[in-house]
């Protein structure tokens, strides 16, 4: 190609504002800087023998690595043999460059010593443990992989390409920059209703901000008591409708489950002053009730996913006869209750954060859906962040066609009122551990009043809800309960259909006093948890029955086939982008 194409290319992807614009960029103020720094100090103070083993530990190696550029040197940089695999080169050129070999010693370096730091300090508190997630993000970040004059697979591609594929790769970064987040998948390849949420059924009701979808029954007889499947509300629902053979949605209903599910509306300026107390009466409890009128049934079983699980359970929490939920029973699928320990997610939470929140993202009353998903990637930065930096900007390749990165892509913006109750009154107040600290629709809410029996899934490797803090929440409910953990995380663990590939799970028929415990007597079943929920489901869902012939009923009217507009609305930053 030629030098002009080539640098108006260069033009439009590069900028002092590139990474911000792509929502990649966790950038911690001057204050919290010195905030962690001081704890750091502190902590290092408290072993300075210690400290200054591992600071000399560090010198000597990096002088050793320096000798090894020293004309004369017969040693090039040597790559430690010894660290784990995802971080050794696969490259074959580290072993026949020395530039190359120096880029990665120098990062294995690096991230040996920032990691002997990390273990060396006390992390428990807060301040620890974001220094403990800023120095991850760092050793990540500054792998040679992702820069293109460190990463000899790149440069071999653009000598192939005569250049073609670094034009690519700054074309591809200048359209990400302008929709304002890195592209995982090919997002026009798949369409919602054709290639995914394509499981048949109508809209029945709506309110402003959520729409039910009544699911067409795939069996002749159906239990009477109906399934309400609500969400989170940061995502867009057909996480659990991906495809035939992997959906939840279509497992339910082959179960002989009736099926409805609540689908949010992205955010907008409608919807843009309302909080969780709207979000609970207009997207929990009016969908339960629309649902058991529909069913001609008095009480429904409810099923809530990650945020939706906790919106469910203050939900099902209610007892005043106006807010008062007709629920059998409860599901909880990787949700939390007791927010102590949050994980990873938690280090992005203080007064600071929220304060900084509510001014900046607030001002048009929503939060973007970029920025959402910026802080879920960067728990797994390597993989959803500077995998997709390499593959698309620095070798030029167009993103893949995949219904699950689709989704992960397809966020939701969220009314700002709403996200940061949810952070305050959840993640940084923790009141659903104290019984009437938090007030929805006007009343105290105590979780032991849910009396109903509750099904708990967690998920061993989950990076979001932690399978320890899961289990915690247990004790907030009353009734019977089932505790079942899943093998995988936070997706992978819940998106588990039976077959030869399932992902297995532990279960116990007692609930122990610790995590521990309970999973010490756990008797672990080489297949999906859906069997066994389904079995436990069946036994709240009453009675068989014909199924519906047609869907609504009760005055209740299919308005539009699923999956309905609430969920084709995209993000405002990709919607102005044109995608």
């Amino acid at each position: 190609m030629n030098s002009t194409s080539f640098l108006e290319e260069a033009a439009k992807a590069l900028g002092p504002d590139a990474m911000s614009a792509l929502g990649m960029s966790i950038r911690p103020s001057v204050e919290e800087l010195q905030t962690l720094a001081h704890a750091m100090l502190e902590a290092l103070r408290e072993r300075p023998e210690a400290f200054e083993q591992r600071l000399t530990e560090f010198y000597t190696a990096q002088f050793a690595l320096w000798q090894t550029l020293l004309p004369g040197s017969k040693a090039g940089p040597a790559v430690d043999a010894n660290l784990p695999p995802e971080d050794s080169s696969s490259h074959g050129d580290w072993s026949d460059s020395p530039w190359f070999r120096y880029a990665r010693a120098q990062h294995e370096l690096w991230s040996r010593h920032a990691s002997a730091l990390r273990d060396l300090l006390d992390l428990r508190d807060m301040p620890g443990r974001r220094l403990a997630f800023l120095l991850r993000q760092s050793i990540e970040a500054s792998d040679p992989d992702n820069f293109f004059v460190t990463n000899p697979d790149a440069i071999r591609r653009a000598i192939a390409t005569q250049g073609e594929s670094v034009a690519r790769g700054l074309r591809n970064l200048a359209q990400d920059i302008e929709r304002g987040s890195i592209r995982m998948s090919d997002e026009h390849a798949l369409a919602l209703g054709r290639d995914i949420a394509a499981t048949a059924g109508h809209v029945v009701w709506e309110s402003p901000i959520a729409q039910l979808i009544q699911y067409r029954p795939i069996t002749s007889r159906v239990r009477a008591r109906p399934l309400v499947i609500v969400p989170p509300f940061i995502n867009k629902y057909y996480i659990l409708d991906l495809r035939p053979g992997t959906s939840f949605v279509r497992f339910a209903l082959a179960s002989g489950f009736q099926v409805f599910l609540v689908s949010w509306r992205n955010g907008c300026a409608e919807t843009a002053a309302s909080g969780w107390d709207d979000y609970v009466r207009g997207g929990v409890l009016e969908a339960m009730r629309a649902a058991g009128r529909i069913s001609r049934t008095r009480r429904v079983n409810l099923l809530g996913y990650c945020v939706g699980g906790t919106l469910c359970a203050t939900a099902a929490a209610l007892v005043q006869p106006e807010h008062r939920a007709p629920l059998a029973s409860l599901t909880l699928l990787t949700t939390l209750l007791d927010f102590k320990e949050p994980g990873e997610l938690g280090v992005f939470v203080d007064d600071a954060f929220l304060h900084q929140l509510e001014a900046a993202d607030g001002r048009n009353g929503l939060m973007p859906a970029r920025h959402i998903a910026a802080a879920f990637s960067s728990l797994r930065a390597r993989e959803l962040v500077w995998h997709f930096v390499e593959r698309n900007y620095l070798f030029g390749e167009t993103p893949p066609v995949m219904d699950l990165l689709h989704w992960n892509s397809d966020g939701a913006d969220v009314p700002a009122l709403l996200f940061s109750q949810y952070l305050r009154k959840m993640y940084l107040e923790n009141t659903l551990v104290r019984p009437g600290t938090m007030n929805v629709l006007g009343e105290p809410v105590d979780l032991s009043t849910i009396g109903v029996p509750s099904y708990m899934l967690a998920a061993i490797k989950d990076h979001i809800v932690p399978w320890q803090s899961a289990y915690r929440g247990l004790r907030l409910v009353s009734g019977d309960k089932r505790f079942v953990l899943t093998e995988s995380g936070h997706v992978a663990g819940v998106v588990n259909p039976p077959g030869l590939r399932s992902r297995g799970h532990w279960v116990s028929k007692t609930i122990a006093g610790t995590p521990e415990e309970w999973f010490h007597g756990a008797e672990h079943r080489a297949e999906s948890w859906w069997t066994d929920w389904a079995g436990w489901l069946a036994s709240h869902s009453g009675a068989w029955k014909p199924a519906p012939s047609a869907p609504g009923g009760a005055g209740l009217a299919a308005t539009e086939a699923a999956p309905g507009r609430y969920v084709q609305s995209v993000s405002g930053r990709r919607a102005a982008a044109g995608s």
